[in-house]
């Protein structure tokens, strides 16, 4: 959303499709990290669809802690976020790869396979956020790395694997939530 417009006015300015999609897209995130649930997220998503200004739009947002996407990060060596999205069909990020700090995964009546057994990892600390609707995402992982589920299954499956991985190995964390549909995490010895 503008933030050239000066305060006085930006509550009565209306908002564009892009501007929506972005209070969606924040919504998402805040359920994903567990500050909203899902009823929440519903009414708040169902609203700023609605929403005609930025003020209706700022006011779904001004309880959480969000921070809006920033730009791509093309600094060398340095990767960004990744997506992996599957829209009635598939996606596969496997064999030797690099993963980025944040994966958002997202499986509608389709399926995904996100194998870490032979990837580089670029930081630490790896999300994956994961929304599984009528369909589904299968996560690999090595057995010596650290991993955390944070997901939510509503009418569908979302595994609650954890364990501890080696000193020094990085630490996956998987978020998200699946609705009629199933996030699977296995570990690969």
């Amino acid at each position: 959303m503008s933030d050239q417009l000066p305060e006085q006015h930006r509550a009565n300015i209306r908002a564009a499709d892009a501007d929506r999609n972005l209070v969606a897209k924040l919504l998402s995130d805040a359920l994903a990290d567990g500050q909203l649930s899902v009823s929440e997220y519903d009414e708040r998503t169902t609203a700023a669809y609605k929403a005609k200004t930025y003020g209706e739009l700022d006011l779904l947002t001004t309880d959480l802690a969000l921070s809006p996407p920033t730009g791509i990060d093309d600094s060398p060596g340095r990767v960004g976020n990744d997506r992996a999205i599957a829209i009635m069909s598939g996606f596969t990020r496997k064999g030797e790869w690099t993963v980025a700090p944040r994966i958002d995964a997202i499986a509608f009546w389709g399926g995904g396979e996100i194998d870490l057994c032979q990837a580089h990892f670029s930081a630490p600390v790896v999300t994956i956020n994961c929304v599984a609707i009528m369909g589904g995402i299968e996560i690999t992982v090595p057995s010596n790395i650290a991993v955390e589920v944070r997901g939510a299954g509503i009418m569908g499956g979302f595994d609650h694997l954890s364990q501890t991985g080696a000193p020094g190995a990085p630490r996956v964390i998987v978020t998200g939530f699946a609705f009629w549909g199933g996030v699977g995490i296995k570990v690969k010895k």
